[in-house]
């Protein structure tokens, strides 16, 4: 199983779904955990209610439906399938407000997606989805996507504090294709965790807003340190700028 997380780990997304088929087959008797461990891109759905898109994942799943945080109903339609409690679902009301407009001011677009359920430790766990995709606004990319998965685990209160534990995916994927550079390709994925305990004074939504904020500040900067820094190092090496080579050495 260390193997096969180590493996995935190395695949660029847009490998990722092909390579978790293949180890399903060789590994039958993990199955459940590399469903649950293994994050693949995410997909979007329309919601035919309040036409409003909205995004598939493990999270929202029963069965081969899928639960829209919109009009809390399931597409394809299932009758038995799981949904929050009242006052869950109201916070993921309240939640998917708020992060549409925290996906606005970061992001200038995309879809996001909030899904609230209650756990087994008497608190609740919640998932919040950002996907965007689009085109270079100054021409030098021809096509990107950018998968956020922020999944928080909040405990129980206990003297006016709670205990929040932050996983977050982030799966980044770029092409480029101009006249200079040629066809280039840069993917990869990064995973951090969080853990803090917080007073619950202003709300869970509050503080889970603050954590995810803080970050993915974090994952940004290790991904600008990581993939765009390694990659420049790499290319400059190897294709030095035309201001370099055409440099002279000064006469002796």
């Amino acid at each position: 199983m260390e193997a096969a997380m180590d493996l995935v780990r190395r695949m660029p997304p847009g490998s990722t779904e092909t390579a978790l088929n293949a180890l399903l087959s060789l590994l039958p008797d993990h199955s459940i955990d590399l469903l649950s461990q293994v994050d693949l891109p995410l997909q979007v759905c329309m919601d035919k209610e309040s036409l409003k898109e909205y995004i598939l994942c493990e999270y929202n799943r029963d069965a081969d439906s899928y639960r829209s945080p919109w009009s809390n109903k399931y597409e394809p339609p299932l009758e038995d399938g799981t949904v929050p409690s009242e006052d869950m679902r109201n916070l993921e009301i309240e939640a998917n407000e708020v992060f549409s407009v925290y996906r606005d001011q970061y992001y200038e677009g995309g879809i996001s997606s909030v899904y609230i359920w209650e756990d087994e430790d008497k608190g609740f766990i919640a998932c919040f989805l950002i996907k965007k995709d689009g085109q270079g606004k100054r021409g030098y990319m021809q096509i990107g996507s950018w998968d956020a998965i922020h999944v928080i685990q909040v405990g129980p209160e206990e003297e006016g504090a709670a205990h929040y534990c932050l996983n977050s995916t982030v799966m980044l994927s770029l092409t480029t294709n101009n006249k200079q550079s040629g066809t280039f390709n840069l993917s990869g994925s990064i995973r951090r965790q969080m853990s803090m305990t917080l007073a619950v004074a202003d709300g869970h939504l509050v503080n889970m807003g603050k954590m995810i904020e803080e970050m993915e500040g974090k994952l940004r900067n290790s991904l600008d340190q990581v993939y765009f820094g390694k990659t420049k190092e790499m290319v400059c090496t190897l294709r030095p700028p035309p201001e370099v080579l055409n440099m002279r050495l000064p006469d002796r």
